[in-house]
């Protein structure tokens, strides 16, 4: 029996409405309870902060395009090395860190939870097995679904049991968590050779819309009673004016809005929230966007905020990616995944003193300011797209502080600057706001309900900040904040201290949560005949091969959902 006593931290626990008190935790074999025994090992968190363990809602850290990624960028390696300890491996890369160092550095920011939010069902098999490489970390991934072609079938035909049976057999095979949408239809049409630019546009060779698409998966989202929204990488990335294809994404589910439950999520929105027509009068569509999500809450939205660095970006929405290639001119990878997705990686360095680059750093800022309601709003740079996880402390420090933005706005673009929001926004985050936007509001979010706080019965994911609030506020002092999010004083994971003032003490394996869906015996029998003709068809896998047995996950924590249909 492992129990541990945290003693007299600043609490900050929003689920619990717990906003700063100071207050001891107990944890015995990996579970927060009540109280421990006189036995229990100590936690001086006096002069500290104790916050639930991070959750990170989205960042690329496993599979195949994020080894593609490294393969294309060995420069990534050797300017960052994560050296050998005593009980640590050693590792390389600065966007695209290796599986242990990936691990090994959420840990040190305190974060235990992580989600890969999109894999290439095919390839699902190599995602599970960087994640089970991934020490210190919890994580889950989000099977790709929005050009699949069986999926587009069914949206066309309006047939929505039947793709709701087929996504229960693709999460449930796959030992996936969540529906992913990547630019719906639009990943199929450049297969050949084209586009989708607004969501009425058709699909070539299907006669589907991306609404139909988004609509159909999200009726599915529902019948299954998945726990996280459908999760959308919405249509028209990275262009000027997208800004109104997002809000119109948003609007297309109104009707199937759930109360109190979002239905959708629209992901690093940062991306989506372009105004003007070109790129010499893009501007911020923050505002808008920030005016429809406040009057709504069918759907949540996470930041992709951008860092000033040299990263790499990866995503399925290749069309985007190529245009970016021939934007920057650099190297560039592409791939269709059989029947299923793509995918496109390019490197970039975004800058300062670029217009477009300091645009986009102030947009994913204003989404977070603008919004008022923190569950609404997460914080994510898509790693590695806007920039790697690491730099969270940074943004933290820029929510937490005007003055922290004034000084990176003194370094911006100064025609950019002038169009920012920013200057006249005084909002700053409070360390509960904090605590919500990359952890409470995340596990909520994603409906894992032991996740995210610190009540009886949760799991023992707990980290722990050198921020005295006797001697620091938070609001002036921003160096000394963003100091203690890079290094936690201790990050606590399943009830085990493995890591103290930033040093990784004791390696862990994390679990690998994922759905079990239950549907209809009938219509799932049905279903599972039609893909059994269509994989001969179509797929260079057998359909018996296609399923990952549970075995292949270390360590598996499977969730039960009844479906509706």
């Amino acid at each position: 029996m492992v129990e541990l006593l945290i003693r007299n931290g600043y609490v900050f626990d929003p689920l619990n409405g717990i906003d700063g008190e100071i207050k001891d935790i107990a944890v015995r074999d990996g579970k927060i309870v009540d109280s421990v025994s006189s036995r229990a090992m100590v936690v001086d968190a006096s002069e500290h902060i104790v916050m639930p363990g991070g959750v990170d809602i989205h960042s690329h850290i496993a599979g195949p395009k994020v080894n593609a990624g490294r393969l294309l960028r060995p420069e990534d390696h050797y300017k960052d090395v994560e050296p050998k300890t005593s009980v640590t491996r050693s590792g390389v890369g600065h966007s695209i860190p290796s599986v242990f160092t990936t691990g090994y550095r959420y840990a040190r920011m305190g974060y235990t939870t992580v989600i890969e939010p999109a894999t290439a069902p095919i390839e699902t098999r190599h995602t599970h097995e960087e994640l089970n490489d991934i020490p210190m970390i919890d994580k889950a991934c989000f099977p790709l679904l929005g050009n699949n072609w069986f999926v587009m079938g069914y949206a066309k035909d309006g047939k929505v049991d039947e793709c709701a049976a087929f996504v229960a057999w693709m999460i449930n095979s796959l030992k996936g968590y969540a529906i992913k949408i990547v630019n719906a239809g639009g990943v199929e049409a450049w297969s050949w050779g084209r586009n989708v630019l607004t969501l009425d546009d058709e699909v070539p060779r299907f006669g589907v819309t991306p609404r139909e698409i988004i609509r159909c998966l999200c009726k599915v989202n529902t019948a299954l009673n998945l726990p996280h929204a459908t999760h959308v990488h919405a249509n028209n990335i990275g262009w000027p004016g997208n800004y109104e294809t997002t809000i119109e994404t948003m609007k297309c589910v109104e009707d199937l809005a759930r109360e109190g439950k979002p239905v959708i999520h629209i992901t690093h929105c940062q991306f989506n929230a372009f105004a003007g027509r070109t790129w010499a009068t893009l501007a911020s569509g923050a505002e808008e966007i920030a005016k429809y999500v406040n009057g709504h809450d069918h759907v949540t939205i996470d930041t992709g905020q951008i860092i000033f660095t040299d990263t790499t970006t990866m995503t399925a929405d290749g069309p985007f990616q190529y245009a970016l290639q021939l934007m920057t001119g650099g190297k560039w990878v592409n791939a269709d995944v059989e029947a299923e997705t793509g995918a496109g990686i390019v490197p970039i360095k975004y800058k300062r003193r670029s217009y477009v680059n300091a645009v986009q750093w102030s947009i994913a800022l204003e989404l977070a300011l603008l919004i008022k309601d923190p569950w609404k709003v997460y914080l994510t740079t898509d790693h590695p797209n806007g920039g790697p996880f690491t730099a969270y402390p940074r943004v933290i420090s820029w929510l937490i502080n005007s003055e922290a933005r004034k000084a990176v706005l003194a370094k911006l673009n100064k025609r950019a600057v002038r169009k920012s929001l920013l200057p006249s926004i005084d909002r700053e985050y409070t360390l509960g706001e904090i605590a919500t936007v990359t952890r409470a509001g995340t596990a909520k979010s994603l409906g894992l309900k032991n996740k995210g706080h610190l009540g009886v019965g949760a799991d023992a994911d707990i980290s722990i900040y050198a921020i005295d609030l006797r001697k620091v506020d938070p609001s002036k002092d921003y160096a000394t904040v963003r100091k203690a999010f890079r290094k936690a004083a201790y990050t606590i994971k399943a009830g085990y201290v493995v890591v103290k003032d930033g040093v990784i003490l004791r390696p862990i394996k994390g679990d690998t949560h994922w759905n079990h869906v239950k549907v209809s015996p009938d219509l799932a029998s049905a279903v599972t005949s039609t893909l059994r003709k269509k994989f001969k068809q179509y797929y260079t896998i057998q359909f018996d091969n296609y399923p990952i047995d549970e075995s292949y996950l270390e360590k598996s924590r499977p969730m039960e959902v009844e479906a509706t249909v």
